[in-house]
């Protein structure tokens, strides 16, 4: 089963890694994409570039960027390397719980995991239109953008 990427829209926060993987994979492929970025566009390495339709926040704290985009997404998932979640990731996942949307981590050193297998179930079983896209920043996790983008490609059949 493939997730026709035309029903979807990606939100992401426009910080590097998972989410810009996101942003970039989204605008490649004619996807639909926005979001919330903090205030000033600020990210890891400067200002995100204005190519990426998001719009900022009142303050400049990645939280509420985090939190806007979980509450106006119809559900999030959490890319990561590695099986535990740290930083922006954890709270991220703490923020879903909080406001009862529907979350899915998907870390690539699972065993016996088939990523996309199970991102195609969390879009069909939640009806998810609005797909939240987070993760780590390129310096935590510098293979995270491979990772989404595969992942993405497999999941939409690209």
């Amino acid at each position: 089963m493939k997730v026709r990427p035309d029903c979807a829209k990606i939100i992401s926060g426009g910080q590097t890694g998972a989410d810009r993987a996101a942003l970039d994979w989204a605008m490649e492929h004619q996807v639909p994409h926005g979001g919330w970025c903090p205030k000033g566009r600020q990210a890891e390495h400067g200002r995100i570039p204005e190519r990426y339709s998001l719009r900022e926040t009142p303050s400049d704290d990645s939280a509420q960027r985090t939190e806007w985009n979980i509450r106006d997404s119809d559900g999030t998932v959490i890319f990561s390397i590695e099986p535990r979640l740290t930083g922006g990731s954890k709270q991220t996942a703490e923020l879903a719980r909080q406001h009862g949307k529907p979350m899915l981590h998907l870390c690539k050193n699972a065993k016996d995991s088939v990523p996309e297998q199970a991102l195609i179930e969390f879009i069909v079983r939640n009806q998810i239109h609005s797909l939240n896209i987070a993760g780590p920043r390129a310096s935590e996790e510098p293979d995270i953008a491979t990772f989404v983008r595969e992942v993405l490609d497999k999941t939409f059949g690209q």
